[in-house]
């Protein structure tokens, strides 16, 4: 039986690397990202060249009814959900220190970041539980996290915030989706060459220089997709409601 992968942000960075992971692996694919399936066209084409289903739905995980629409799609399309990867998020639009930061801003990075991921897992939740188990298991969901759930950036405090939640969600939904066949991962990236960080590269490459990270290199959106693989398969499961630091060893602390 084919199985489906629900990927939330799968246009670029991140996204795409593991959505054109899964579709690698044979699943079907429901792409979920907030632009147009016309601006998408090209991520779409490489996708469907891999020789897989592609369902793309234009939703902001921000939004309840763009959440469950999410869902209703991916099951009239695929009849079910194997996989879940909560992916899609947002940055501050300007980093601003923590004496200052807008409730604005906190609030629009904690809807998608936070509130967007917990309640499409709840509606994701709740339709894996009714489908049967596949090799005694009847999904699984892997959320991207970042470091920033436990580094302190006190100039972007809500994405900060935002991702110590992911956190928290992971080792709820892992604690209470155990008993219902359904595991819950976390995966925390580290500096990952993306658009999300384009702006910040000349810090980041001064880090990596100074030997701030062990593996002195940038992560790609490989490794995470790479990850993800790993989390998603039958090797992991006995195994649930734990995070992978992919971030070239950056949460060492040292002397």
């Amino acid at each position: 039986m084919q199985k489906t992968a629900i990927v939330t942000g799968a246009s670029r960075g991140i996204g795409f690397a593991i959505a054109r992971q899964l579709c690698s692996e044979g699943f079907n694919l429901v792409m979920v990202a907030t632009g147009t399936k016309e601006k998408n066209a090209g991520a779409i084409d490489e996708l469907e060249k891999l020789g897989t289903k592609v369902l793309y739905v234009q939703a902001n995980i921000a939004d309840h009814d763009d959440r469950l629409r999410i869902v209703e799609e991916a099951v009239k399309a695929f009849d079910r959900i194997d996989v879940l990867v909560n992916n899609a998020g947002v940055a501050p639009l300007q980093r601003a220190d923590l004496l200052t930061m807008t409730e604005e801003s906190f609030d629009r990075v904690i809807g998608t970041n936070t509130k967007g991921n917990m309640f499409l897992t709840q509606a994701v939740a709740n339709q894996m539980i009714g489908q049967e188990p596949v090799n005694g298991r009847r999904g699984v969901i892997v959320n991207i996290s970042s470091c920033s759930a436990v580094v302190s950036s006190t100039n972007r405090g809500e994405y900060c915030i935002s991702k110590a939640g992911v956190s928290m969600l992971t080792t709820l939904y892992a604690d209470r989706l155990a008993p219902e066949g359904i595991l819950v991962h976390e995966i925390r990236p580290g500096v990952i060459d993306t658009d999300m960080t384009g702006t910040v590269h000349e810090k980041y490459d001064k880090l990596i220089a100074a030997g701030e990270f062990p593996i002195a290199r940038w992560g790609k959106p490989q490794d995470i997709a790479n990850a993800v693989s790993l989390l998603i398969s039958d090797k992991l499961m006995y195994t649930t409601g734990n995070y992978i630091d992919v971030d070239g060893g950056f949460h060492i602390r040292r002397l």
